[in-house]
């Protein structure tokens, strides 16, 4: 008898192939007979590099079948985009024939069950449509996000200006009102290629089989709930099964890397330190790094900070090429390491971050809102102050503020740049407020609940069984 497959198909950059190679050992961890085989794109810029990671995994779950496609170039005129994210949809787009070529493979010795994409595959749609796969999508950012991303179509059909210019509240059912400019950033500018790309990807959203959703059901119920209903898309449109099956966190540490700073979190007194960091294509300028040490210091708070170089004059103000690490003294006040070094740390580019948040020191968390990161604070019970960077950050913050009310919100001015006062008020807050206490309580709540969610006969167990039964079915 043939052995059944399901593929998955992430989008390159590390943030969601790792959350799609978690899908893979959570499938295989409850279905051992399945077959998990994982398309690998090359990514068209420079983040953090996924080939450890893939060897590690290859090695140890040898259910998991890597196949690494061929290398796409992208033409020297994109180089140009103002949006990282057109670079991975226009290689994901060229794809295609590779993702055909491949699926064949696969079915010459394998009975392909499902194929599952990532939101930014979603061109690839057409080819398994093509070979009669039943094909589902992979939403690795929430449920809020999710039910903006399928009422973009309508969002875009009511207004022919762009979100950036709107200056107006998004009614998104199931969310609290968004500002229009807190949408997902590649989507602000409406002329520009990567919110063709989106609206595009949105569309083929109600063409799946289903939708899986890294969130579970008690963290965010309201927009869950909305979609379900079918309150996201046209009424002529049915809304595809949406599976909840979160957290999906990744369980692989750094190795070596990060053992000084959890020495130093051994020292520090229980609950006491705030930890900044800011994902892996986070950077600031060399200004505002300077405000973040001022307000860290004049705050009194024991801190553990991430640094990294600050973006090229040239550049978009994310990582996307090779990073070395920071020379600090030169991009610190002076004085600022000495002044500290009793009661803060600062480490250079990288830390572990998983093992840090479940760290017994840790009593807070300066994200840039990733989703990611939210899970692993959730997982871990540690409040959050909310300072988004790119992609759908802004929008994540407006629902971990006043949605989920796990976290305080960073202000910035008008350019984007936060004082110094600013980062001292709300590290002070998070830390040693009423107000902090009481986000304290409902993340630690939540952290219960995400445990919860994912035992026997929890909604996020139920949701992946319900997947399971139906990729099993012979025939």
């Amino acid at each position: 008898m043939e052995e059944v497959a399901i593929v998955l198909y992430p989008s390159p950059p590390i943030g969601h192939l790792v959350s799609m190679v978690e899908l893979g050992k959570l499938i295989l961890t409850h279905h051992p007979s399945l077959r998990v085989h994982i398309l690998i794109t090359t990514p068209p810029y420079r983040a953090d590099d996924t080939a450890s990671y893939i060897t590690s995994v290859s090695a140890t779950i040898p259910s998991l079948i890597f196949h690494h496609l061929p290398t796409i170039s992208l033409p020297p005129s994109l180089a140009s985009s103002p949006n990282h994210e057109t670079l991975t949809f226009e290689v994901l787009r060229l794809n295609n024939p590779n993702v055909h070529q491949a699926l064949l493979s696969i079915s010459q010795n394998f009975s392909i069950k499902a194929f599952v994409m990532d939101f930014f595959c979603a061109l690839g749609l057409s080819v398994a449509t093509e070979l009669s796969i039943p094909s589902y999508f992979f939403y690795t950012s929430g449920a809020a996000t999710l039910a903006g991303f399928l009422c973009f179509p309508t969002i875009h059909n009511n207004t022919d200006k762009s979100l950036k210019d709107l200056n107006t509240l998004i009614n998104i059912p199931g969310v609290p009102p968004i500002p229009s400019s807190d949408m997902a950033k590649p989507i602000l500018e409406r002329n520009d290629k990567a919110y063709e790309h989106f609206l595009e990807s949105s569309k083929q959203f109600p063409k799946s089989a289903g939708v899986i959703v890294n969130t579970f059901e008690s963290l965010e119920p309201r927009a869950l709930k909305a979609i379900s209903d079918g309150l996201c898309l046209p009424e002529n449109f049915p809304t595809p099964p949406v599976y909840p099956i979160g957290p999906l966190i990744v369980s692989h540490g750094g190795g070596g890397r990060g053992v000084e700073c959890l020495k130093w979190l051994d020292s520090q007194p229980s609950g006491s330190v705030v930890f900044l960091c800011f994902g892996s294509l986070g950077l600031f300028s060399k200004e505002q790094l300077k405000e973040i040490a001022i307000g860290l210091e004049n705050s009194g708070q024991r801190f553990l900070w991430v640094v990294r170089n600050p973006p090229a004059h040239n550049q978009i103000g994310v990582a996307i090429t090779d990073q070395s690490d920071p020379e600090l003294k030169s991009l610190l006040p002076d004085g600022f390491l000495d002044r500290t070094k009793d009661h803060g740390l600062v480490v250079k580019t990288w830390a572990p971050q998983m093992a840090v948040l479940n760290h017994d020191s840790v009593g807070g968390f300066v994200s840039h809102c990733g989703w990611n990161s939210v899970l692993e604070s959730v997982c871990a019970g540690v409040p959050m102050v909310a300072w988004p960077l790119y992609a759908e950050q802004r929008f994540n913050r407006v629902v971990l503020v006043e949605e989920i009310k796990i976290a305080l919100p960073m202000n910035e001015s008008e350019d984007g740049f936060v004082i110094a006062a600013e980062v001292e008020k709300r590290v002070i807050e998070l830390m040693d407020s009423s107000e902090g206490e009481s986000i304290r309580m409902r993340t630690k709540a939540f952290q219960n609940e995400a445990h919860a969610a994912l035992d026997e006969g929890g909604s996020s167990r139920v949701a992946l069984n319900k997947l399971l039964e139906l990729w099993s079915q012979t025939g």
